[in-house]
């Protein structure tokens, strides 16, 4: 069983089809069936890019930057966390040793 590749869009692709939405007057089910889009995508585009300011679609892989730093802060979160664990273990073991 093989699995489906999912299509990939280019950015400039996408605006210019959020672009043809608000300023051509097309609406979004004559839009998205015209560039063989699913309606559900084309107005989760336009969706983005109202709530977004200049890096509406930022490409493959690459986060909104407050993504971004809440993904970092994760990351971040979790290391110190297991720091916080290994020192309590040497804290421990220490403590028993000098008794």
């Amino acid at each position: 069983m093989s699995k489906k590749k999912r299509k990939a869009y280019t950015p400039e692709f996408k605006s210019e089809a959020v672009r043809l939405v608000r300023e051509q007057s097309y609406n979004v089910s004559e839009a998205a069936r015209n560039l063989g889009l699913s309606r559900e995508m084309l107005s989760r585009w336009i969706r983005e890019n109202k709530n977004s300011g200049l890096d509406v679609f930022p490409g493959k892989g690459n986060l909104f930057p407050e993504s971004e730093e809440l993904r970092r802060l994760r990351e971040e979160n979790k290391r110190l966390r297991q720091e916080r664990e290994i020192l309590k273990k040497a804290a421990a073991f220490f403590a028993k040793e000098s008794t």
